[in-house]
């Protein structure tokens, strides 16, 4: 059985967080389709593409369901002329589809830090101190701000930061988080401005799970402005979430980083392994994974967590290929 209904994905995540995803809140996006069985506690988040079913992390079910909910989901995907792939799944996740009989290889790495553990004193943040100071210098002002308040200017900077990454560049959902919406007041969202214009912003979307916190989500600056002005805007989220108690900042998947072999599962395809190290070193064009990975590693996360790829039988490169297209990549 299909639904659409966000709250059945919610309820579903900040209950079920055996698999500890970080960007478990991505599964309410909108234009997400759910899918339950009756009887079975849980929920899977997915988006029918082509021949594809795109799903979004594992299962979010009772433990005792989640077998028997993943293939429910599988079968209802058959009958209905599709096959599965499966993205941002944990490792708890991983070893599960691969004992489904999935081929299951490591796509990317998610990263966070922990905010009791996390300090900009010494030399290794010497320079992004400096960047945030200079931006502080330069009139940058940080607030955490309503986003009904700041909408329109938010639409205008969105629309602005589009244009500058040329004229075949699109919007992605999906893999990333979306602002506005019923769903709305459980995002944080700072700001940074500039003579009180709107010159940077940061959504945070929440996580649940031991480790519990706030996602660095989508975000957007005035393109050709003064450099700092994201690392000023996290440094200030950071310390109104110390401040707060909060245990951990996300800084969500980056695909095609963190690659490491020893974190493979049983039955991984070489081939396609080969291919995500292929992209990390020239697919910038595809995906820019290197610039993000740049911007996560100023801050030394504490923890690198794999994140994994299911295919429903072998690996399957149009089954790739439908992920991004899920995406709206092209």
């Amino acid at each position: 059985m299909t639904k659409t209904a966000e709250p059945l994905a919610l309820d579903a995540i900040q209950r079920h967080t055996q698999a500890e995803n970080p960007s478990a809140f991505l599964a309410c996006n909108d234009g997400t389709t759910y899918f339950t069985a009756a009887g079975l506690d849980g929920v899977v988040a997915y988006r029918p593409v082509g021949r594809y079913f795109v799903q979004f992390g594992g299962p979010f079910a009772a433990a005792a369901d989640y077998p028997e909910l993943l293939r429910a989901f599988r079968a209802s995907a058959h009958e209905q002329g599709c096959k599965v792939v499966a993205v941002q799944l944990q490792r708890h996740d991983a070893e599960l589809y691969a004992e489904a009989r999935f081929t299951v290889n490591q796509v990317g790495a998610s990263y966070a830090i922990e905010l009791a553990e996390f300090s900009m004193d010494g030399t290794r943040f010497m320079r992004l101190r400096n960047k945030i100071a200079r931006a502080g210098k330069a009139g940058l002002q940080v607030r955490e701000v309503d986003f009904d308040e700041w909408s329109s200017a938010i639409d205008e900077l969105d629309r602005t930061w589009l244009r500058s990454k040329g004229e075949d560049t699109k919007e992605l959902g999906f893999l990333v988080g979306q602002r506005g919406g019923d769903l709305q007041p459980h995002r944080r969202l700072f700001v940074g401005l500039l003579d009180g214009k709107l010159a940077g912003y940061i959504s945070y979307s929440p996580v649940y799970g031991t480790r519990a916190g706030w996602m660095h989500d989508l975000s957007r600056r005035i393109p050709g402005k003064l450099p700092g002005i994201m690392e000023a805007i996290n440094s200030a989220a950071i310390t109104q979430f110390t401040a707060e108690g909060i245990g951990w900042l996300h800084f969500g998947f980056t695909p095609f980083t963190g690659l490491d072999d020893s974190v493979q599962v049983p039955g991984f395809h070489h081939g396609f392994n080969q291919m995500t190290k292929l992209l990390w070193e020239y697919g910038e064009a595809l995906y820019p994974a290197k610039t993000q990975l740049a911007y996560k590693q100023k801050w030394f996360p504490h923890l690198v967590l794999p994140e994994y790829l299911a295919f429903d039988g072998e690996a399957d490169i149009a089954a790739f290929a439908h992920v991004f297209r899920a995406a709206g990549a092209f």
